[in-house]
This record gives structure tokens, C-alpha cells and sequence, in this order.
């Protein structure tokens, strides 16, 4: 008899309470978020004492899991603010704490003692040995490192206990460096990678030089844009969802912290309905409906691949030697609510009556709307928004929930 399937967590990014919302909107079951300090994010606002407590309150009152990443890799310096830190995350309810050093593992077992821990991608766990000796230590989960393939995968699920968890990063940014961790931002830039300051140099167009002649840059290859070596391309497996249930990954994880909460909804909207589609009518041949697919089109992104999980990386091109993103749609317009057949928003990007919107919204398939009449703050018709945040209404016969995005293909 056939073992039943075990549906997959779908773990979304929060790097602050709007990106948070849009991960509660469409449907994520988990968000994993940062404080202030001890976390690999720190471009983003992340969550202050306060609004920690209000993120977790928010997602418990929803059905939803947080998690809170203790992932860098503290100096001495730092480690006298630690236990008040898991302390309080303790206080707050927060469901785990991903961490990658060891003696942040001690501590959190000690001052947090009632918290799940999951081990970050940090830690570079690549076999059945590291794994189970992180079980030992207390580790309830595993974030497998990114330079494994379904097939180690598999091994590992099947060399483990069934309480040890497996997390897998399944969309978003890969990083050159094994797990994430590298020392190149901190020679170029003095800022650490390990400790949330990365400044990505990785993204930066590299030439050559030759001693004799000072101020003159060499391309690497002949294109006109030069060479990006280092880099790498995005992450995407929304068509391969048989193979990893299949491989018996706990918990699909949506990559960026850094990201808007646009990205964030689309995304985890992607995902979510991958996976549910799945799971309604599972089979080795699924693949999610077209607009499902294209639904990652319609974010900023590099060019997709299937990172290591089918074993050769260089078959998918790991490297883009593209610099920067491609990006095809933009917002125009955010939701703020609907009320009396009228839609209130506000703007991100111009745009004039009689153009047509795309509309993203929780539980539906993505629609046009063409508002004919646009009024301003005011009530005043007006041909065009006008500038950035510009507070605006139309006519619309449909509802449209608050949040929702109105968004755009570019020419």
C-alpha cells in the first residue's frame, strides 16, 4: 500500500508587517522573520520588540507559524545580548528560531528552552551524519543546504528520524558561495556577510586589468554587457512539486526577506496553488495551470533554473551573464478598500483612464479591470495619476479586497 502524502509547508519571507500581511493574504502557513540584530537580513525594517510580539499574535490568530532567525555568526562582543534576545522571542510565542552556530544553538536550548529549533541553510548540512547530530543536539529541523540534489535529499530523508524535519529553499536567490557563506563582501566593502550586511558583490560587472595599461577594463567575453561570473541565476521549482513531495521535504521555503510585499503575495500565490492543485488531484504528471507559471513572470526575478536538485548544475546555466532583473510588469496601484461599487488606492506608478489593470487578489485568478473615470483625493476627475502615492478612486462593479494589486505589463 502506498504511503498517504504529507502535504508540504509553505514557508513565506517577512521582512516586515506589509510583507507579512501579503503572506497571510495568499495563503502562506509559516513566515520566518528577523529582529533587529542577530539576523542575515538587515536591509530590511525586520521586527523590533514590539512588533514582534504583533507579528506573532497576527499569524497565531490565523493558523500561521513564525519563525525567527538567530542565523548569524555573533563575535564575542555580541553574545551578552543574546539570552534577553531568546528570551523574549521565547516570550512572544514565536513557534521556532533558525540558527546556524553552534553555541547560538546552546543558548537558545538554554535561555528558549521551550522553542523548536530549526538549523539554518547557514550550516552547510549536506549528509545523513550532520543531520542526525543536529538532531541530537535538540535540532527539530533541518534547512538542507542548497547544493543538494533530490536524489541526496531522499538519502537523508530515509537516514533520519521521521520527527527530524527537512526544509528546502524551492524559489528566489541562490548565492555563488556554499550555503551563503562568504568572505568577499567583507574584503570589498567591510561589510560581513555572516552577520546580515552582505553588499552582494557577487551582482557586480567584474572586468580584467593588465598593470600596463592603468584604466583600461578588458570584458571577459564579447557581449556587450560584459560578464557577471559570479552571478548566479534564481531558484524556481513551481512545475516540479510531484518530485519534491516525493523526496519528503517537510517545508517548501520561499526565498526574500529583502523583497516587496508584492513579490512576497505573488510568490506565496504561486505556491500556494501549485501545491493545493497538486494535492486535489496528485500525480507524477502534474503541472500547475499556465497562469500559475506565469504568475513568477510578473515579478522581478534573474532567469530561472532548477539549482542542484537534479544533479547537474551546469546543464541549467547556473551563472546569468546577465546583470540585474528582468522586469516585465510593474504596480500601479495598491488597494486600500472597496466600498459602493468604488475602489480606493493608492498609486505606485502612473498611469491614465482607459488604461487596462491587471488585478492580483487572494482566491481568484487574476482579472482585468479598465478604469474609465479616475478621481483624485477630492472627488475631481482627473485623465492620469500623477505622482507616487497619489491617493485615488474609480468605478468598479467588482469587489476588490484591500490589498489587492493593480498592475501593469510594461511596452
Amino acid at each position: 500500500m502506498d504511503k498517504p502524502l504529507q502535504k508540504p509547508e509553505l514557508l513565506a519571507p517577512a521582512g516586515d508587517m506589509l510583507r507579512l500581511r501579503a503572506a497571510a493574504d495568499y495563503h502562506a502557513d509559516a513566515v520566518y522573520l528577523g529582529g533587529t540584530v542577530f539576523g542575515m537580513r538587515s536591509s530590511p525594517e525586520n521586527f523590533d520588540e514590539t512588533q514582534l510580539e504583533e507579528a506573532v499574535a497576527f499569524c497565531h490568530a490565523r493558523g500561521m507559524k513564525v519563525y525567527l532567525t538567530v542565523n548569524v555568526l555573533p563575535r564575542n562582543a555580541e553574545l551578552d545580548a543574546l539570552p534577553r534576545f531568546l528570551c523574549h522571542a521565547a516570550s512572544c510565542g514565536v513557534d521556532a528560531l533558525i540558527v546556524s552556530d553552534l553555541g547560538v544553538l546552546d543558548y537558545a536550548g538554554r535561555y528558549a528552552p521551550g522553542v523548536a529549533l530549526h538549523v539554518s541553510t547557514q550550516a552547510g548540512v549536506v549528509n545523513r551524519a550532520a543531520a542526525n547530530a543536529l538532531y541530537r543536539l535538540g535540532a527539530k529541523r533541518i534547512v538542507l543546504a542548497r547544493e543538494l540534489s533530490l536524489r541526496e535529499i531522499k538519502e537523508i530523508r530515509r537516514s533520519v528520524p521521521r520527527e527530524l524535519e527537512l526544509e528546502c529553499f524551492v524559489h528566489g536567490a541562490m548565492c555563488v558561495s556554499f550555503s551563503g557563506r562568504c568572505l568577499l563582501s567583507n574584503y570589498l566593502t567591510g561589510r560581513d556577510a555572516n552577520r546580515g550586511a552582505c553588499a552582494q558583490p557577487c551582482r557586480w560587472k567584474y572586468a580584467l586589468t593588465e598593470e600596463k595599461r592603468p584604466g583600461q577594463y578588458f570584458p571577459i567575453d564579447d557581449s556587450d554587457g560584459g560578464t557577471y561570473i559570479l552571478n548566479a541565476r534564481d531558484l524556481c521549482m513551481l512545475e516540479h512539486i510531484p518530485a519534491l513531495v516525493d523526496a519528503g521535504i517537510d517545508s517548501f521555503k520561499i526565498e526574500g526577506r529583502a523583497k516587496s510585499e508584492y513579490y512576497v503575495a505573488v510568490v506565496t500565490n504561486a505556491y500556494r496553488r501549485a501545491i493545493d492543485g497538486y494535492f486535489a488531484d496528485p500525480g507524477p504528471d502534474f503541472r500547475p495551470p499556465q497562469w500559475v507559471l506565469d504568475e513568477v513572470t510578473k515579478v522581478s526575478y534573474r532567469p530561472y533554473c532548477t539549482g542542484f536538485f537534479f544533479d547537474d548544475p551546469q546543464a541549467e546555466a547556473q551563472i546569468s551573464l546577465q546583470g540585474g532583473y528582468t522586469r516585465d510588469w510593474d504596480v500601479m496601484a495598491v488597494v486600500e478598500r472597496w466600498e459602493n461599487g468604488v475602489a480606493f488606492c493608492t498609486q505606485r506608478n502612473r498611469f491614465f483612464a482607459g488604461e487596462a489593470l491587471e488585478v492580483l487578489a487572494p482566491d481568484t485568478v487574476p482579472f482585468t479591470v479598465t478604469p474609465q473615470t479616475l478621481l483624485n483625493a477630492d472627488g475631481e476627475a482627473v485623465e492620469a495619476t500623477n505622482h507616487p502615492m497619489m491617493a485615488f478612486s474609480f468605478p468598479c462593479e467588482t469587489p476588490l479586497p484591500k490589498g489587492a494589486f493593480l498592475r501593469k505589463q510594461k511596452a
